[in-house]
């Protein structure tokens, strides 16, 4: 739901290195039980910004978002605005354009196909990349699995919403550019001051966006303060989550956890929203994960 360079989320760039040393015990399991709440914040979160869908709309949720995004990035990173060179804003500006529609994209399938399916497809995005930069027949064989998994999930039947998937997969594309473009922005700009100079460039382009959707429907307060709550659990809290995490857990691990998301909006989805699943779903759901998972625990990084 949110972005991640890791496999797998979120809607926020990672800015610091994980470390590779063996940790403290206690650092270590510090380091899971972020990861643990950061995922539930984030699908929580997520959950939470549908309810303003019958209001706001996937769009008026997302502008909010990217306005709370924007802020937080902004406060952390503060970015040197004037100092960046044409060098560095290319990649910035992309950045921000993917970020905004990567969440606009996700948001708008969780509205038509429900929160399980919508982050399984856009899981897809950092699994492709994981999966094509390696030449490993256990990859090869993770590759097939996860497209087992996107057959059962596409089926043809008559309840299937192909416009909600297709979103879904844009997701998964942006995502994937989200991740080649921050590598890009990361070797240009240091610490976090790429990452929120698109934030805030992007919360820029949904300004006019966010006024129309306020003006044509007007929001309330409990629609306001869900979507709001979207950009906090989604945005604000995995973030800097990421910043303790990748500090105290391997990467590896790190990107394991992460292929769990799916299933974790899975659940939130179900208790949550109501959403349930069938076997078949429940089925290319695990296909995915399972392939990201075989992909992790083979890795030799």
């Amino acid at each position: 739901m949110r972005t991640r360079p890791a496999p797998a989320s979120a809607p926020a760039p990672t800015p610091a290195a994980p470390l590779e040393n063996a940790d403290p015990a206690g650092d270590r399991l510090a380091g899971v039980t972020t990861m643990i709440g950061s995922g539930l914040s984030n699908q929580t979160g997520a959950a939470l910004g549908s309810l303003a869908f019958p209001v706001l709309g996937p769009v008026g949720v997302v502008a909010v978002r990217q306005y709370v995004a924007a802020l937080v990035l902004m406060a952390v990173g503060r970015p040197r605005l004037r100092t960046f060179t044409w060098r560095q804003w290319w990649p910035v500006t992309l950045l921000s354009v993917v970020f905004g529609t990567m969440n606009l994209s996700l948001y708008s399938a969780i509205d038509r196909i429900g929160l399980g399916l919508a982050v399984t497809l856009e899981f897809l995005g950092p699994l492709t990349i994981a999966l094509a930069t390696s030449r490993r027949r256990i990859d090869v064989c993770g590759a097939v699995i996860a497209a087992a998994g996107v057959v059962t999930l596409m089926r043809p039947r008559p309840s299937t919403d192909y416009a909600g998937m297709a979103l879904g997969l844009l997701a998964a594309v942006c995502w994937a550019s989200y991740i080649l473009l921050n590598r890009t922005v990361g070797r240009r700009i240091p610490g976090a001051q790429g990452a929120a100079a698109a934030s805030c460039l992007s919360a820029l382009l949904f300004l006019p966006i966010g006024a129309v959707v306020a003006l044509r429907h007007p929001p309330t307060a409990g629609a306001l303060a869900f979507a709001v709550a979207a950009g906090v659990l989604s945005s604000a809290v995995p973030y800097l989550a990421d910043l303790f995490t990748l500090r105290h857990v391997p990467a590896r691990a790190f990107g394991l956890f992460m292929s769990v998301n799916p299933v974790l909006a899975a659940m939130v989805g179900l208790i949550g929203l109501g959403q349930d699943l069938g076997m078949p779903e429940w089925a290319g759901i695990g296909a995915i994960v399972a392939a990201n998972t075989l992909s992790m625990l083979t890795s030799r990084e």
